[in-house]
């Protein structure tokens, strides 16, 4: 396990990475439009101006773990097709969730706000 410090900044990197490929699928976005939030606040992960609100209506949490093999394998798995993969599970007594490629879901916000 690593130092805390560590851990902090690899959970600071990955806010980043998913705060720049926001940026990138939404260019008419500026840089204060998406904003990683600082680490150890309670809240978002990224905090979007309402005018980012527009094209993702979504409270973003990231997570950059080291032990989440079992849901690569999972999508993995959901690749072999010839379609979009998407993963759904449920843990016992919890709700179903949905995981999709980020990209995948960008690129699917961003044609929702295009109607």
């Amino acid at each position: 396990m690593g130092t805390a410090s560590s851990s902090k900044a690899k959970g600071r990197l990955g806010q980043q990475e998913v705060r720049d490929a926001i940026l990138k699928r939404f260019p008419n976005l500026e840089p204060d439009d998406v904003r990683s939030t600082a680490m150890g606040q309670n809240g978002e992960d990224i905090q979007l101006s309402p005018k980012a609100r527009k094209y993702l209506p979504v409270t973003i949490e990231v997570k950059r773990r080291k032990n989440l093999q079992t849901v690569y394998d999972w999508m993995e798995q959901a690749r072999q097709g010839f379609y979009d993969p998407v993963v759904f599970f449920r843990g016992d007594r919890k709700e179903w969730l949905a995981i999709v490629p980020m990209e995948d879901y960008l690129h699917l916000m961003k044609q929702r706000g295009k109607k």
